[in-house]
């Protein structure tokens, strides 16, 4: 468990042989909690969650690739609660997530329907936290991130990375357009930022900015 503020709270549940960052978050005053990118491994997600003693109301979803969303469906039917996200752009991921799963040798996943797409100006509700969507394509087409200006916290998926970016060489991938989409939507909302991403450790907006190799002589 790590303290993002004294409102909020995360447990982060690394889930599949990729090691995909699964985020239970949850608002500290009212116990009510998401779980970010439910790639696989569902019993120890639903473990998480009898851990922390929260209600998770909702399961948001960053993008379609199989690693985020493989166990979505799967909790979404244990706990009774609708998958929000992503954008519709990824819809034809999220269509053929058994597919792609079993090309890199993974079984077990369902394709999602999500309950409700996301796009660019929404914000969503969790507790007394609000959250802004930021439609960020390039790693995906319908990659989307949630960005709480309360807590200076964002949930990035695989767009940005602790010294990288998402790769965007699978289906609907731009590398022009990922960095237009750090460098014009993620950077300006400021250097204090900190955030969760897809795969290994967080970092901050600012760190990147001025060390991550992918991002050099961004403003």
């Amino acid at each position: 468990m790590s303290e993002t503020s004294a409102r909020a709270r995360a447990a982060i549940i690394p889930v599949t042989a990729l090691q995909q960052n699964c985020t239970l978050l949850w608002c500290e005053t009212t116990r009510r909690a998401v779980v970010f990118d439910p790639g696989g491994d569902v019993p120890n997600i639903r473990a998480a969650i009898d851990e922390a003693g929260v209600t998770v109301e909702q399961i948001w979803i960053t993008h379609g690739h199989f690693d985020h969303v493989g166990g979505a469906d799967e909790l979404r039917e244990a706990l009774g609660v609708p998958i929000v996200g992503p954008h519709i752009a990824d819809k034809f991921l999220l269509d053929h997530v058994v597919d792609s799963a079993a090309t890199f040798g993974f079984s077990g996943m369902r394709n999602v329907t999500p309950d409700r797409w996301l796009t660019e100006g929404e914000t969503l509700t969790l507790g007394e936290l609000t959250f802004q969507i930021l439609h960020c394509p390039g790693h995906s087409p319908g990659s989307v991130v949630f960005f709480n200006p309360q807590m200076r916290f964002a949930v990035v998926g695989d767009v940005l990375f602790n010294g990288s970016v998402g790769r965007t060489d699978l289906p609907g991938g731009s590398h022009a357009a990922l960095l237009q989409s750090i460098t014009e939507k993620l950077l300006p909302l400021g250097d204090d930022v900190g955030f969760i991403c897809g795969h290994g450790p967080g970092s901050t907006f600012g760190d990147e900015r001025r060390t991550n190799p992918f991002l050099a002589g961004a403003a």
